[in-house]
Parts: C-alpha cells; sequence; structure tokens
C-alpha cells in the first residue's frame, strides 16, 4: 500500500511472472515496469510477458504505455549510432524475406 513499485529489464519476466508482479498492488500504489522489447534475452519459444501484457491490458483505465525511441537515448553519443545500425539491419532482413 502507498508504494511506488518499479519493475526493470521486464522484457525478460514471463507471462506468468509478470501476473503475479501486476496482481501485487496494494492500494495507492503506483507500478511502474520498463523494458526494451529489443532485448529479450528469453528463450526463443517463450514470449515476453511484457509484450504479453502491453496487447493483453491496453486500453484498461488507469494504465498507460509509453514507447521510447532512439531520440530518448541519453547515454553515449554512440550509443544512437549503434541503435541505428541494428535497426537498418532489421530493415533489411524485412525486405530479404
Amino acid at each position: 500500500d502507498n508504494a511506488y513499485v518499479i519493475l526493470d529489464e521486464a522484457q525478460n519476466a514471463t507471462s506468468i511472472q509478470l501476473k503475479m508482479f501486476l496482481t501485487r498492488m496494494g492500494n495507492n500504489a503506483k507500478f511502474f515496469i520498463t523494458g526494451d522489447l529489443t532485448q529479450i534475452d528469453l528463450p526463443r519459444y517463450q514470449r515476453s510477458g511484457l509484450l504479453h501484457a502491453i496487447n493483453l491490458l491496453k486500453g484498461i483505465s488507469g494504465i498507460d504505455v509509453i514507447f521510447m525511441d532512439k531520440s530518448d537515448i541519453v547515454r553515449h553519443k554512440l550509443v544512437n549510432s549503434i541503435v541505428s545500425a541494428y535497426e537498418a539491419e532489421k530493415e533489411k532482413s524485412k525486405e530479404i524475406d
């Protein structure tokens, strides 16, 4: 109750783990969940619980999702170039498929 709770690296949580986390919310609590869907470390056959929750819970009053992009990067200036290179490679592979 009356708490701010942060779950970081949620892209690596399973759906069961994320459900367990979300259903522990007490009165007057605020939950903040962060994760990068491009950095999922789960086995290939296992879907990210964060991705599942985003799709399942969208539209529920009181739940907001904020997506960030490379313009939000505040790390070393090279990180933006690195992210851009990976994004370009991903787009190129889509064209081949």
